[in-house]
């Protein structure tokens, strides 16, 4: 956990949030949640582009996805392929990607001794 904060995921894969106050249904009102995302448009660099505008999204720019549930991709996916593309086979290959907005903290991860990106997998795997 400490290295996922110290080499800055969590400035876009956010940990937290609290519901709305206002949520239409109330059973969903003011809880606290744990996706790491801030769902929010990122330009991740030239290396993820496919050159697809979607909406106001140009082909460079990813929405965050939530990080919540990624360590059970195989069990309920059959898979473990990642990115919008399926291009990454695992979670480093994805990390490594990353790009634009995110290069310092793949530049951290790439940084990382092996044993430190295992824990940091491990952390991933556990969300």
């Amino acid at each position: 956990k400490e290295l996922f904060y110290g080499i800055g995921c969590a400035s876009c894969h956010t940990p937290k949030f609290v519901t709305s106050r206002r949520a239409e249904n109330k059973a969903h009102r003011f809880q606290l949640i744990w996706p790491y995302s801030d769902f929010l448009l990122h330009d991740m660099g030239e290396g993820l582009a496919d050159g697809q505008q979607v909406g106001a999204a140009n082909g460079q720019e990813w929405r965050t996805p939530p990080l919540w549930g990624i360590g059970l991709t195989q069990t309920v996916s059959g898979h473990t392929f990642f990115l919008h593309d399926g291009r990454a086979r695992n979670l480093t290959e994805a990390i490594l990607w990353h790009g634009g907005e995110a290069q310092d903290a793949r530049d951290g991860f790439a940084s990382l001794a092996e044993e430190e990106r295992d824990a940091l997998i491990t952390f991933l795997e556990s969300l």
